[in-house]
């Protein structure tokens, strides 16, 4: 509701606990952390902490509650809702749980674009989640100008408490809440510390709309010119490692939003994969997971207290979270104008789709609402050949508007900018995985580089009867041949085969979006058969 007390409901939560630790810094907070117990730190001076049963996001426990502003807006089907009542009798519960517990309050910023900002406060009973969003979002007091406008939002932070799925109107106990009318979000039963930032970034993705911001799951950078290039990507694409370049200065990692003055950060840190992280391929995300106040997250130390990061014993989903400022090269004030360069990664584990494709306005708006990558066989209990996944806007778990409001607003902000869309494809050739191998980086850099650098806006394009869209015949520095994925395959009816297969694939997910988005920018079933 308009004008709700933000500063009413923390005092009511602070004046309860047994004390309040407001926005202490690091080396305070590891200090804490370490005093509560189950965290430790590397060699280096990194706070190693465990989030236990949940090493990953519950998308099935998050909830907004249904009223009157979200009752005709939000995506019902992706989804679930909190009767109003029910809401309420959780923050009280919850914050009679925390009464009588030590806490600690962060105050921060979400947007460096100050005319779209929000002022969140976090209240935690644990320093390392203190420490971790400290590092996500945007400190008060550095090179971002905090707007007397921004918009308020407190986050509730109970990570041991049970919510009653009866008293509550949940379905365990674990519960991420949110409120949108009044920006309240509750979070408990897990320890997981990404709830807290995806939080922030579903409350943008719903207001962000109303005020003609496209909110966007994806990292940005900066060319030459001031211009931005954004990368969308599921989880395993490169979107970290293919942003992060040292001659381009890095706007964000992975949360934005495109205004008429351009592209702006939500954040102020990074929370980059570390499974398999080398000094050697991603050295300056490898350097910050050597900084004292980095957060690491379920990562497996050594007899000597080093990282291991090829240990996946506790889980994949291993995590770094630092402040972007510790990275050697990134765009002042975490902004960028507007810009020149989309590219949609996707590992495409089938073996089907070419390295890279030039995309028409209407198919960029069909990949985005599409979301596509692939699991390959052996990352999950089951999986046993490639597994098609398709996530709205590459990020349908935080998007609570329909995709098609976004697609809209991407449509508008392409045809406006006059931006071009790359699909790059950062998956496997000549064959699925298993038999075909996977491309690599090199390649995908010097065709990432070529076409930010507008090296192929003249260059000889084939039509792919598949898809639609148009391939680089010749790319400078890459084989000919690994540009035509079919021409890579030992057997080209095994390709054809493989091929329709996808194909059917994206028709089929694309038919949840209805006769209101356009499923003639994607493949056509006719053309996979010929």
């Amino acid at each position: 509701m308009p004008g709700f007390d933000h500063t009413q409901l923390r005092t009511s939560i602070a004046e309860k606990a047994a004390s309040l630790n407001e926005n202490a810094i690091a080396p305070a907070l590891v200090a804490a952390a370490i005093g509560q117990g189950g965290a430790r730190l590397t060699a280096d001076g990194a706070l190693v902490v465990e989030t236990g049963a949940f090493t990953g996001r519950s998308p099935k426990d998050k909830f907004i509650v249904r009223d009157s502003l979200t009752e005709s807006r939000v995506w019902w089907d992706n989804s679930g809702a909190m009767n109003p009542d029910k809401f309420a009798v959780l923050l009280e519960d919850v914050t009679a749980h925390l009464a009588g517990q030590s806490l600690f309050r962060q105050d921060l910023l979400a947007g460096a674009d100050p005319a779209h900002q929000y002022e969140v406060t976090v209240l935690t009973p644990s320093a390392w989640h203190a420490l971790f969003i400290r590092n996500l979002l945007i400190r008060r007091g550095e090179d971002i100008a905090q707007s007397p406008s921004a918009t308020p939002v407190t986050i509730v932070h109970a990570p041991l408490f049970q919510a009653d799925p009866a008293r509550h109107g949940c379905r365990t106990d674990t519960v991420i809440a949110l409120d949108m009318t009044r920006n309240i979000v509750i979070i408990a039963g897990t320890r997981y510390a990404g709830e807290i930032k995806k939080s922030v970034f579903s409350l943008f993705n719903f207001h962000a709309p109303d005020q003609g911001v496209l909110p966007m799951h994806c990292s940005a950078n900066l060319g030459p010119e001031g211009e931005a290039a954004l990368f969308f990507g599921l989880s395993g694409t490169g979107k970290t490692t293919l942003s992060n370049d040292p001659n381009r200065p890095l706007i964000g990692d992975d949360e934005h939003g495109w205004s008429d003055n351009g592209v702006f950060n939500l954040e102020g840190g990074c929370y980059a994969k570390t499974v398999n992280l080398s000094q050697k391929a991603e050295p300056e995300i490898f350097a910050a997971t050597r900084r004292f106040g980095t957060v690491l997250e379920n990562v497996v130390l050594d007899a000597a207290n080093v990282p291991v990061f090829t240990d996946v014993s506790l889980t994949e989903n291993t995590r770094a979270a630092y402040p972007i400022d510790v990275l050697p090269s990134i765009a002042r004030g975490s902004v960028g104008g507007t810009p020149k360069t989309v590219v949609f990664l996707t590992a495409d584990a089938f073996g089907v789709l070419p390295p890279l494709a030039r995309l028409s306005p209407d198919q960029a708006v069909y990949h985005f609402l599409s979301g596509y990558t692939a699991k390959v066989a052996g990352t999950e209990r089951g999986v046993t050949e490639p597994q098609a996944t398709f996530s709205a806007c590459f990020g349908a778990p935080f998007m609570p508007l329909h995709p098609t409001v976004y697609g809209q607003m991407l449509a508008e902000r392409l045809h406006k900018s006059g931006a071009q869309a790359w699909l790059l494809n950062t998956g496997w050739i000549g064959g699925a995985y298993g038999v075909g191998k996977r491309i690599d980086i090199a390649s995908t850099r010097q065709l990432l580089t070529a076409a930010l650098n507008g090296e192929l806006d003249n260059t000889e394009m084939r039509f792919d009867p598949l898809f639609g869209f148009e391939v680089p015949v010749s790319v400078p520095g890459v084989e000919d041949r690994l540009l035509d994925p079919r021409q890579c395959w030992a057997d080209g009816d095994a390709y054809d085969a493989q091929a329709a297969k996808l194909v059917a694939l994206f028709r089929k997910n694309f038919e949840k979006f209805g006769p209101e988005a356009n499923a003639d920018a994607g493949p056509r079933l006719q053309m996979a058969a010929e």
